[in-house]
């Protein structure tokens, strides 16, 4: 597997734009039939049979040095876009495609007269929250590297990220997830430390984690209470695992929930929502500035209880709820403030 680090810092004007148009806003294929080469449409019909998809791409380069990486990429291969010192979303692509005029009608030009021909479909797309500081570890970069320009990485520090964000390495999550189960034998925590080395950092314990609360909460998301496939549960640390001491890290039974990627992992994530001290779905205020949301919220979550709540697991939603929760119900957003470091677009 590959990942394709795509920088798009979305406090950049531009970026935001082409963000809503073709990320939030889903684009339409008949729209742009008359630009799309029929093979690419056929392919993107059979992909996407409701004839819409999410669109994102990179320019060439001013000498053509994004092309060669961009050539390497498959479906199945993952992007994670980058703003403000953090990986914030996270998906793979359904397929990959160069075109030049779609791109121009889709996002105009950059500085440089460019535009970002280098394109992808993009399905499974998930909110994310990784910090620089866990990128450079993974990656075995310096202390003062960021994600500067269209990067792809591939195998240990490519599966070092997937881990870091509960991401599977294939776009066919059903198959991959029945793969990746075979692969982890074992559901007991490792000896040792829960960071060993490969090249880089990365967590021993993770796929034991999925595979020990896929044990215990079988198919059912532990927010929502849907039976789910697998393949769309995530094992979600209700701590977040960088404040988590080792023991904690290791205590698969309560640390961690299962959590559907239909939007709950998501919400939870990011703090607009949580669970009190009695196991109740907490939202916070902020989910009714978005309809959408609130929507999603009103129809799966108000007025639920978690099913996975108990008195022993309450000291990690206790943290959640005090260190993620209650800093976006005061109307404070999780995650670090906005660097002018990272505002270069590069869509």
């Amino acid at each position: 597997m590959r990942i394709a680090l795509q920088p798009a810092a979305r406090n950049d004007r531009d970026v935001a734009q082409h963000y809503h148009d073709t990320i939030d806003t889903r684009v339409r294929f008949t729209d742009h039939a008359d630009v799309i080469d029929a093979p690419v449409l056929a392919a993107l019909h059979e992909v996407f049979p409701d004839g819409t998809a999410q669109f994102w791409g990179a320019t060439p380069g001013v000498s053509g040095t994004n092309i060669g990486k961009w050539e390497k990429l498959a479906p199945g291969d993952a992007v994670f876009f980058y703003g403000q010192k953090r990986i914030y979303l996270a998906g793979h692509i359904a397929l990959p495609f160069r075109n030049r005029a779609l791109a121009e009608r889709l996002w105009g030009f950059d500085a440089n007269g460019l535009t970002w021909e280098l394109m992808f479909a993009l399905v499974n797309l998930r909110e994310v929250t990784l910090p620089i500081e866990e990128i450079r570890a993974a990656l075995g970069w310096s202390d003062n590297a960021f994600v500067q320009g269209f990067t792809v990485v591939k195998g240990d520090q490519a599966n070092d990220l997937a881990e870091l964000v509960n991401l599977l390495d294939t776009g066919n999550l059903l198959v991959a997830c029945e793969a990746f189960t075979r692969r982890v034998r074992a559901t007991t925590a490792p000896d040792g430390p829960t960071d060993g080395t490969r090249t880089a950092s990365w967590r021993r314990e993770h796929p034991l984690l999925k595979k020990r609360l896929v044990e215990l909460a079988g198919d059912t998301c532990g927010l929502c209470g849907k039976h789910i496939p697998a393949a769309f549960l995530v094992g979600a640390h209700i701590k977040k695992r960088a404040h988590c001491t080792e023991e904690e890290r290791k205590d698969f039974d309560n640390v961690g929930m299962l959590a559907c990627v239909l939007g709950c992992d998501s919400l939870f994530e990011r703090g607009y929502i949580s669970v009190g001290e009695s196991g109740e779905i907490l939202v916070s205020d902020i989910v009714a500035e978005s309809p959408t949301v609130a929507e999603f919220v009103r129809d799966r979550l108000e007025g639920r209880s978690s099913t996975w709540w108990n008195t022993e697991r309450d000291k990690y939603y206790a943290w959640h709820r005090q260190h993620v929760f209650v800093a976006l119900h005061n109307g404070t957003a999780p995650g670090p403030p906005p660097s002018s470091a990272d505002s270069s677009i590069h869509v």
